[in-house]
C-alpha cells in the first residue's frame, strides 16, 4: 500500500512546518503549500496546485488548512478596511477554497470523498469577540462554521486550537510581548496525527485545544458521551422560556 498523503497549507514556517514535518516523520507523503498563503484566496491558483498534487498522488487522506494571517492589533474603528477584509479572506475563503477544490476533485476522480479528513487551524479567538485584531476573531468564528459544514457534508473535520506556539507571528504580537510559557508544538502535532488516524472522529465538527487536550483525554471523554453542542460555537439562551431555545 502506498504512503498516506497529507496536504498542508502555509507549511513553510511556524505551526504549518511543525505539522508537515511530524506527518512526514510518521510516513506521510506531504504536499506543502509553502507560498500558498498568498494564493489560497485565488481559485485558479488553488485548482492548479491541487491538480498538481493529485497528478502525483492517487489520493489525499488529510488536509490541514493552516495558512492564515492576523490584522493589526487595534480597535475596530482604528482598523484599515482592506487589511481587515484581507484577513477574513485568507482565513475563511482560503480554507473554504482549498477544501472545496480538493473535495470536488477527489469526488470527480473516485466518486466520493471517503478517506479524506480535514483539520482547520482555529483559535481561542474564535470563541469570543475581540477588542483588538477584530478581523482575526471574526474570521476564526466563521472558520468554525466552515468546520461544522464540512462535517455535515460527510467529511470529518476538526477545529484545532493550537494554543500559543512560539512562531514569527505570535512573537510579533503585542498580546504576547511578556509571554514566558508557550505551547509545545508536539502537543499540536499529536492531535493532528490522532485525528488523521481516525482516532478522534467523535470530535469532528468540534473544537480541541493543544496543551490541554490529549488524544487519550479526548478518546476518554468521547467514550463517556458528548452532547450535540459540546465544544461548538452555539447561541447561549437564557434558559427555560427563551423563545430561541
Amino acid at each position: 500500500m502506498s504512503a498516506p498523503v497529507a496536504v498542508v497549507t502555509g507549511a513553510s514556517r511556524g505551526i504549518g512546518r511543525h505539522i508537515a514535518d511530524a506527518l512526514q516523520a510518521h510516513g506521510y507523503a506531504v504536499a506543502r503549500g509553502s507560498s500558498i498563503v498568498a494564493a489560497v484566496t485565488d481559485q485558479e491558483a488553488v485548482e492548479r496546485w491541487v491538480a498538481d498534487v493529485l497528478s502525483r498522488h492517487p489520493r489525499v487522506d488529510l488536509l490541514v488548512n493552516n495558512a492564515g494571517v492576523i490584522d493589526a492589533e487595534v480597535p475596530l474603528l482604528d482598523s484599515e478596511p482592506e487589511q481587515w477584509w484581507r484577513t477574513v479572506e485568507v482565513n475563511v475563503r482560503g480554507a473554504y477554497l482549498v477544501t472545496w477544490v480538493l473535495g470536488r476533485m477527489l469526488r470527480e476522480r473516485t466518486g466520493s470523498t471517503d478517506g479524506l479528513r480535514v483539520v482547520n487551524l482555529n483559535s481561542g479567538a474564535g470563541l469570543r469577540p475581540g477588542a483588538l485584531a477584530t478581523a482575526y476573531n471574526l474570521s476564526k468564528t466563521a472558520l468554525a462554521r466552515l468546520t461544522g459544514s464540512t462535517h455535515l457534508s460527510g467529511i470529518p473535520c476538526l477545529d484545532l486550537m493550537p494554543g500559543v506556539v512560539r512562531t514569527d507571528m505570535t512573537e510579533s504580537m503585542q498580546a504576547h510581548v511578556d509571554r514566558t510559557e508557550w505551547t509545545d508544538p508536539a502537543d499540536v502535532t499529536a492531535l493532528v496525527l490522532a485525528f488523521a488516524a481516525g482516532d478522534l472522529d467523535a470530535w469532528s465538527g468540534r473544537f480541541v485545544r493543544a496543551g490541554v487536550d490529549t488524544p487519550e483525554s479526548l478518546r476518554a471523554r468521547a467514550k463517556a458521551g458528548l452532547d450535540e453542542s459540546d465544544r461548538t460555537v452555539t447561541l447561549r439562551t437564557w434558559g427555560a422560556g427563551d423563545p430561541l431555545g
